[in-house]
């Protein structure tokens, strides 16, 4: 994995494989010692799931991510002592009508207290805070994805740095 040109309150990477792709997700899950919400935003096998794979490694030492496309919502970690958000993952490819977001518990999901990963987060525009991390993922030739990330208002002032550093402990852990 290797960092592509960034501009300011964005982080461009190149992710070589599944394994580069969790350990971003890995790294991105560092930074929330807090609730957030993540927007994922990318074609369908793109990496989206494998990131989030990364994030309840770190949040909730879970391996066994798999897409909630039937459930909507999967919930990774419950930390008894309070000191690392739960994830909640949200997919939403197979949302047919925008009414059935509210459906989903919300005020829990964007309620700043767990870190919130919506896959299709296209789809649920109207309801997702201002204050998130966007991450869209690209194909580019066989494993390789560029995942470009998106700071809006949601991550501290110097977090592509602190992202920089923890992404080296990630690849050297996982």
């Amino acid at each position: 994995m290797k960092l592509i040109d960034t501009l300011p309150e964005e982080f461009c990477f190149l992710s070589e494989s599944e394994r580069d792709t969790e350990a971003l997700g890995y790294a991105v899950a560092s930074l929330f010692s807090e609730g957030g919400v993540i927007a994922l935003r990318g074609d369908l096998a793109s990496g989206k799931t494998c990131f989030v794979r990364g994030m309840a490694r770190k949040l909730a030492a879970d391996y066994s991510v798999c897409s909630p496309t039937f459930t909507l919502v999967n919930e990774y970690g419950k930390d008894p002592s309070g000191k690392v958000p739960r994830l909640i993952h949200v997919d939403l490819y197979r949302l047919v009508q925008v009414e059935e977001l509210y459906d989903l518990p919300l005020e829990e999901i964007f309620d700043g207290t767990v870190v919130c990963a919506v896959e299709w987060a296209e789809r649920a525009e109207a309801i997702l805070p201002s204050g998130r991390l966007d991450v869209f993922f690209e194909h580019i030739i066989g494993e390789q994805r560029r995942v470009r990330m998106v700071n809006r208002a949601c991550l501290q002032k110097g977090w592509q740095q602190t992202l920089s550093e923890h992404l080296q402990r990630a690849a050297n852990f996982l």
